[in-house]
């Protein structure tokens, strides 16, 4: 950690169409002006903040911008066999790109410009998982009709361990906060989630119903010590690290009549508007004056939870627990039931009882906890951003003319601090 990183100001980095735009957070001044070759389908920062992804997958081609040395630049073309994903290594000197129909995933590196090709990725949501230390990834693959998950060692990629699951139809897997266990579940058809250990030894297994549609959702609390999964019953079922068996489980009823939750709803009003205003307003300054505003009221219990029945015709039903998120001392848990679109429940994993419940005007598009603290940050699809903590809710209205679709706190190792607001694409990182 140098000095100057401390104390220099954030930078944010936004992508639209071709151009590439890194600012001042506090000032907005426009620090760095990237031309790309084409139209950008997905950009992301590396792992230590000092290069830029912007990949264009219709083209087949990646570039890599530093934020060091403004005139080094890499580009990185697929060919003919096409791109689908690509994304940082965790050490943030690796590129991997998988191309089309799967058929591998090729590992670029920009230290060395060695290339090194992994075959049979599977596809699938949660296919690669890195741990949080980034020495291992594991990758789900299929082959000859099966599942199986390779451990790579991530500083040459050689394959570290290869084993098959008893999965039917694996679609994901996750690494355990201190790397030494590998969570791997099934399809939605079959309610099965596999614990392996590092060495590919198997653990243990846990199944809570057949003949239904099964998990939604997976994730590990900070600790290592819970293993939450969401399914398509409404419900979050809590494994522990030491036998692998529910210790609890958490419903999402319609009606909440806990005393000892909060439910915080949200109510908004619009500010009355003058002459002056509105003139301003229309010739296009202030576009912010006619906002909505908006805050949380306390509802008294019992109350009832907006929520839709969903099509059983239809495929994807809109029901089950679909986002997990824990805070980061492990204390609170936030979850997401998709036909209660408008709410987010908040969890205390130390009472293991229902603390709050957040109910938004809007579906609610995504929420994160802050890394430092236990406070939660969501987002609806407007300019406003809502926060939750022990103390209570609040709305924040954000200066922009786009609406927010993507709400992210991080800190990096290096004291970093960031939010992320999406207009088009917007990622916000500090030096």
């Amino acid at each position: 950690l140098h000095f100057k990183d401390v104390f220099e100001a954030a930078v944010m980095a936004t992508c639209v169409q071709y151009r590439l735009v890194v600012r001042d957070v506090s000032t907005l001044q426009i620090l760095h002006l990237f031309t790309c070759l084409d139209q950008v389908s997905h950009m992301e920062w590396s792992s230590d903040s000092l290069f830029i992804l912007c990949a264009m997958y219709k083209r087949g081609l990646v570039q890599v911008w530093s934020l060091e040395q403004p005139d080094w630049h890499c580009k990185i073309d697929e060919g003919s066999i096409g791109l689908v994903c690509s994304q940082w290594s965790a050490d943030g000197r690796h590129i991997l790109n998988t191309t089309e129909f799967h058929l591998r995933i090729t590992v670029w590196s920009l230290s060395t410009k060695a290339v090194s090709y992994i075959k049979y990725p599977k596809d699938c949501p949660k296919g690669v998982d890195f741990s949080k230390d980034g020495r291992y990834m594991a990758l789900a693959e299929r082959r000859d009709c099966k599942d199986h998950v390779s451990v790579f060692v991530c500083n040459d990629w050689h394959l570290f361990r290869h084993f098959e699951t008893e999965t039917q139809d694996l679609a994901g897997l996750q690494w355990s906060p201190n790397g030494c266990v590998l969570a791997v579940w099934d399809s939605c058809l079959e309610y099965k989630v596999l614990l392996y250990s590092l060495d590919g030894r198997f653990l243990s297994t846990y199944s809570a119903f057949e003949w239904s549609l099964g998990i939604k959702s997976v994730c590990w609390s900070p600790s290592s010590q819970f293993l939450a999964i969401g399914s398509y019953d409404e419900k979050v079922r809590i494994l522990n690290h030491i036998t692998w068996k529910k210790i609890t489980q958490f419903e999402h009823p319609v009606t909440i009549d806990n005393t000892k939750a909060t439910v915080y709803k949200e109510v908004e009003r619009r500010p009355p508007v003058g002459s002056d205003e509105l003139s301003i307003h229309n010739s296009g300054i202030g576009s912010t004056l006619l906002n909505t505003q908006s805050k949380y009221e306390i509802c008294p219990l019992p109350i009832q939870i907006p929520a839709v029945k969903p099509d059983p015709d239809r495929a994807n039903p809109k029901i089950g627990v679909s986002a997990l998120a824990f805070s980061s001392d492990s204390r609170y848990m936030a979850t997401k039931n998709d036909n209660m679109a408008s709410a987010v429940w908040v969890w205390n994993m130390q009472k293991l009882r229902l603390e709050a419940v957040l109910e938004q005007i809007s579906s609610v598009h995504c929420f994160q906890w802050d890394p430092k603290r236990p406070r939660l940050a969501l987002c609806t699809g407007n300019s406003k951003l809502y926060l939750w903590s022990p103390g209570g809710c609040v709305s924040v209205q954000v200066p922009t003319e786009g609406k927010i679709y993507c709400a992210t706190l991080l800190y990096y190792l290096k004291k970093h601090d960031s939010r992320n607001g999406k207009t088009n694409q917007v990622l916000i990182r500090p030096l």
